[in-house]
């Protein structure tokens, strides 16, 4: 037979209290606030299957873990910046300024809520800032609310989207707080109010301090131009390509770009960037029948690097290949082609090919040099000599200003000149212009020098405020 004790009531010893206690249908136990009960068992089960477990009024839990939800802390109302802690919900008073919450430091299930305690969000909004380099919905930026009345929870999920908003209302939507790119370097000038442009006609470093983000500025604008190629001596050279000619739009950015501008602008952080400006192509000396004449050099910004201008070909010589093609020089078999453009390929394309020279038979003409966005003249007669093909026209700076064109070939003595491509490059007999990357032109006396071509030049532009 199995054994029973029954009892209504067990007592302590000591003082009679009760430890147990039968009531009706009512079973108490414990003998007061001040004495707690301690279970200890791998498996703890409290209530029976479909029961309830009930806290008493005002009671508090620990240790079961949360259920989505947040404790609000109504006797605690924010009106100044304080650091939130997970679990817990806010009420924010903006009427007299705008509050900043700091986010604790994210664990994976952390969860935060915020309300707007007096309707003035919109007035003085409620800026919410990550812990760190921590994001708020994929972005490492501090939000904001500015809709009277609007209340957000935050979840942290895991480092790749952060805090996450689990409230599905259109009220609930959070903006990113605009941050801007901050830079140093070069010659800086602000144009249309909000704008930085830094410009370099040498070698230099743009010193990034903020990156920014995506709500103001995180990438930046540019024009980034080779330096034009030299011309050979003597009236056979056919004209400098121009260096190669790269512009794109950073975010946030708006005006009258050239034709040949990408959809999107470099990337930065914030460390140093070092900035390469190509010189111009020298010239070939004279006296002499051939003497050599050089491209021009790259000019470089980040990820962006404009080829040199290729040089014009000299007697019996092709023009050379480059960011623009160097116009052929005459031969006195058939003529010499120009030089190819977009060397190396990118896309868009970076310049143009040469024009071909011309025959000689009692004289000789150079074709022009390519340009950023037109290919070079063919020197149309032996007298006459190659235009340079047009350079590209860009607002960048503020200014609407023509850069790499081609150098115009050479022509025989007494013949037709030609013209360099606007954007810089040089008519016959004339250097390219500094720090457009033009082209050179062709000399036309029977012991001339070859002319230079431009150097380049980088300009980079931001929003700024």
């Amino acid at each position: 037979m199995t054994s029973k004790i029954k009892v209504d009531n067990i007592n302590k010893v000591s003082d009679d209290s009760n430890i147990i206690k039968k009531c009706g249908t009512t079973t108490t136990i414990g003998s007061g606030a001040s004495n707690p009960i301690v279970v200890d068992g791998s498996a703890v089960t409290l209530g029976r299957c479909g029961g309830t477990v009930a806290l008493a009024s005002g009671a508090t839990q620990t240790g079961f873990g949360r259920t989505g939800t947040v404790d609000w802390q109504t006797a605690s109302i924010k009106t100044s910046t304080f650091t939130a802690a997970n679990g817990e919900g806010y009420f924010v008073d903006t009427s007299s300024g705008g509050v900043t919450a700091n986010l604790p430091a994210g664990s994976a299930g952390a969860i935060v809520s915020f309300s707007d305690y007096t309707r003035t969000f919109a007035t003085n909004n409620l800026t919410i800032t990550p812990n760190g380099s921590e994001k708020i919905g994929g972005v490492a930026a501090s939000v904001y609310l500015n809709v009277n009345g609007q209340a957000i929870t935050l979840v942290y999920v895991d480092a790749t989207e952060g805090w996450i908003n689990i409230q599905n209302a259109e009220d609930t939507e959070i903006g990113v707080v605009p941050a801007f790119i901050a830079a140093t370097g070069g010659t800086v000038t602000t144009v249309c109010t909000n704008f930085k442009v830094h410009t370099f006609t040498g070698p230099g470093t743009f010193t990034v301090t903020c990156a920014g983000n995506s709500a103001g500025s995180d990438t930046v604008s540019y024009v980034v131009v080779g330096g034009g190629g030299g011309t050979g001596s003597r009236w056979h050279s056919g004209g400098g390509g121009a260096g190669g000619y790269r512009e794109g739009l950073g975010r946030n950015d708006s005006y009258t770009g050239s034709p040949l501008r990408a959809t999107t602008g470099v990337p930065v952080t914030a460390t140093a960037f070092p900035i390469t400006v190509g010189g111009g192509g020298a010239g070939g000396p004279a006296p002499g029948n051939n003497p050599a004449p050089n491209n021009g050099s790259n000019s470089i910004f980040s990820s962006i690097t404009s080829t040199g201008g290729g040089k014009g070909g000299t007697f019996d010589e092709a023009g050379a290949n480059g960011g623009s093609g160097g116009g052929g020089g005459s031969a006195p078999v058939s003529p010499k082609s120009g030089g190819t453009g977009n060397t190396p390929s990118v896309s868009p394309p970076q310049g143009n090919n040469g024009g071909a020279g011309a025959y000689p038979s009692g004289g000789g003409a150079g074709g022009g040099g390519g340009g950023a966005t037109q290919t070079g003249s063919a020197a149309p007669a032996e007298t006459v000599a190659g235009d340079g093909g047009d350079g590209a026209t860009s607002s960048i700076n503020g200014t609407p200003t023509a850069r790499a064109g081609g150098g115009a070939g050479s022509n025989s003595p007494g013949g037709t000149e030609g013209t360099g491509g606007t954007g810089g490059g040089g008519d016959t007999d004339s250097p390219g212009t500094v720090n457009t990357g033009g082209g050179g032109g062709g000399p036309n006396g029977p012991q001339e020098a070859g002319k230079t071509g431009g150097s380049g030049i980088v300009i980079i532009r931001y929003k700024f405020q």
